[in-house]
């Protein structure tokens, strides 16, 4: 749920064929389910797949508990505004603290879940976790400035990155991670911590091709006046 005003820019990878099948799903939900139980829905699947991360440190395969809550916190998160312009129920205002506010908590439970599991470094992850909310400001700020709510970046967005996830996960169970290290100037780095730095680097990549595209725009519309002190 955007800004009321706010165009919505959707051309991830998969934008157009979820579109299409999130309003289906809308459609055939129950009266009882509403846009704030799909929302909270979704902040219960990023504490699932939390879990499910912490757990993969007792035995490997509880990482299918991660996955899961990742399809859960997608369920709800990405259907709580197309079930609201669905059945014409938009609280734009509201829709947009609470589910951008939600947002910013996820991530967060997210990533140190990911950075207590066996899979990723700490440090790793509150990188990826500062990169991510990096850009999520600029598409804040985008919102407002430009009336554009951008919903993904060089063609990946929340789905994206959760299938991203799902995959590593997935990897991650089948595949002895253990055994695959780096070590570079005194620090080890398993192999998907290889992963989630690439993931680091195309985040801060993007957003500073973002800002730099966004900065042109900015000062065209806003260009600097010629200083003219009063004279005598």
């Amino acid at each position: 749920m955007g800004k009321s005003s706010a165009k919505r820019i959707q051309t991830s990878f998969l934008g157009a064929a979820e579109k299409k099948l999130l309003v289906k799903i809308a459609q055939r939900l129950p009266l009882w389910m509403t846009s704030d139980f799909l929302t909270w829905t979704g902040f219960v699947g990023a504490i699932i797949c939390a879990v499910g991360y912490w757990l993969g440190t007792i035995h490997i395969e509880f990482l299918w508990i991660s996955s899961f809550g990742l399809v859960v916190n997608w369920f709800g998160d990405s259907l709580d505004g197309t079930l609201a312009r669905v059945r014409n129920t938009q609280r734009p205002t509201y829709g947009f603290f609470i589910d951008h506010s939600l947002d910013a908590f996820t991530i967060c439970i997210m990533c140190i879940g990911a950075g207590l599991s066996p899979l990723f470094n700490f440090d790793i992850a509150l990188l990826v976790l500062a990169g991510y909310l990096v850009i999520s400001i600029h598409t804040y700020i985008l919102t407002i400035l430009k009336d554009e709510f951008l919903l993904n970046y060089g063609g990946f967005g929340p789905t994206e990155f959760r299938l991203v996830m799902i995959a590593i996960n997935t990897v991650g169970i089948y595949v002895p991670w253990q055994k695959a290290s780096l070590e570079i100037c005194g620090f080890d780095f398993g192999f998907f911590d290889i992963l989630a730095v690439v993931i680091l680097v195309i985040l801060w990549a993007l957003n500073i091709y973002h800002f730099c595209q966004d900065l042109r725009y900015f000062a065209k519309k806003d260009p600097l006046k010629p200083y003219n002190p009063k004279r005598d």
